[in-house]
Order: structure tokens, then C-alpha cells, then sequence
């Protein structure tokens, strides 16, 4: 058991390395949180067996959904440019990974997630590695949650056709917003709140599963 739990810490580190050199990822802080979550407990464990936890893709969790690919995870997260104390969203917890990064950063977490069986398995891992600093709630992305608003970051990890009016709201002056948006087309965009404008800007293009209503609360 010690020597796969090192080969599994070894490859966390080359997977960090990965991020480095291939993608510029420069945010020391970013990939040393990157480096201490260990992303393969994160995957529900009938898929984890048949899953490289640490290769540069995405990974089934089930439910049709994937646990993002690292790349995607580190740069939207060096883009946010998350701090210590910030207040973050996250709309589609999924596996909880994400949100973990988020935590490891420093951030006080509030994550959405639709799909109850997956809300439920990210709570529990998330109490298993120790993260406190996050809460779940299992309900509906596109209502956002209010009662925590305003929120220093949104972050989105799943594809509305537009960006939801209640999510800019919801954002808190000076703070910014980052989301998947498109149907069969996708692009991340950025958005900034500015004196009450919000100031968007498109960034790269990607693809990620749509953002859908209804939910459980």
C-alpha cells in the first residue's frame, strides 16, 4: 500500500511538472495547492480503478459528468487569481475537486452542485481530506445562492448558453467571474464588475457539459 500511495504522490508531482513546462502555469501558489490535493480520491471509486488520475484529460465521475482535466482546473484558477479570504462560488461542484483547490488557496467555498448523487460524494470526501472551508448545497446554478452573495469570485465549471443575470448580481464590486458559455461552441469568459459595469472578455475556447435547471435544494 506504501508504494502505490508514493507512485500515486510521484505522479501528483509530475503532473504539477506537467503544468509547468507544458502550459505556463506560473502561480506558485496555484500549482503547490495542485500538488497537495490528491485528485485521485476525488473520482468516485467505481470509476477510479479504470482512471489516470493524473494525466492531462478529463475523467468520468458518472451522471455524464467528468472531473476536469488539470490544465483547465490550474489555469482558471491562476486567472481568478484566488487569495486567502476571498468568497467564491463555484456553479457544478461535480467531484468536489475544484472546489478543494479552491480551499487549499485559502478561499471560503460555496458550491453548487444539480446532481444530488454527486453533491453527496463530494461532501464526504471533502469532510475525509479535512476541508472545512467549503459548503455544498445539491440545487439549481442558474439561482445562484443568495444567501451568501455577494461573492469576491464566481466560478463556473459547467456551460450556460448565456451568462446568467443572476450570477452578476451576485458579484461583488471589484470582482470577477469566470464560465464556460455556448452551446455547441463554447468559449471561457471572463467578466469584471467596475464601478457597476460589468467589463466581459472572451477567452479560450473549450468544452465542458451544459449547465442545466432544476435541482434539489
Amino acid at each position: 500500500m506504501k508504494i502505490h500511495d508514493d507512485a500515486l504522490e510521484q505522479a501528483r508531482g509530475e503532473m504539477v511538472e506537467f503544468l509547468r513546462v507544458r502550459y505556463r502555469i506560473h502561480d506558485e501558489r496555484v500549482l503547490s495547492a495542485m500538488k497537495n490535493v490528491s485528485r485521485h480520491l476525488f473520482i468516485p471509486k467505481p470509476f477510479r480503478e479504470n482512471s489516470d488520475a493524473y494525466g492531462d484529460h478529463p475523467c468520468p465521475i458518472g451522471f455524464g459528468q467528468t472531473i476536469s482535466q488539470p490544465f483547465i482546473v490550474a489555469y482558471m484558477t491562476q486567472t481568478l487569481a484566488v487569495q486567502a479570504g476571498d468568497k467564491v462560488l463555484e456553479i457544478g461542484t461535480g467531484s468536489g475537486y475544484q472546489a478543494a483547490v479552491l480551499a487549499e488557496l485559502g478561499a471560503r467555498v460555496y458550491t453548487i452542485e444539480i446532481v444530488p448523487e454527486l453533491a453527496a460524494h463530494a461532501k464526504t470526501v471533502l469532510a475525509e481530506q479535512g476541508i472545512r472551508n467549503v459548503e455544498v448545497r445539491c440545487g439549481d446554478g442558474y439561482a445562484g445562492w443568495p444567501e451568501h452573495a455577494p461573492f469576491d469570485i464566481i466560478i463556473g465549471t459547467c456551460a450556460p448558453e448565456e451568462v446568467p443575470p443572476v450570477l452578476i448580481e451576485q458579484l461583488a464590486e471589484g470582482g470577477r467571474m469566470m464560465l464556460p458559455v455556448g452551446g455547441r461552441v463554447q468559449r471561457l469568459q471572463i467578466l469584471r464588475k467596475r464601478e457597476s459595469r460589468v467589463v466581459l472578455e472572451e477567452d479560450l475556447p473549450v468544452r465542458f457539459v451544459p449547465m442545466v435547471r432544476g435541482g434539489l435544494e
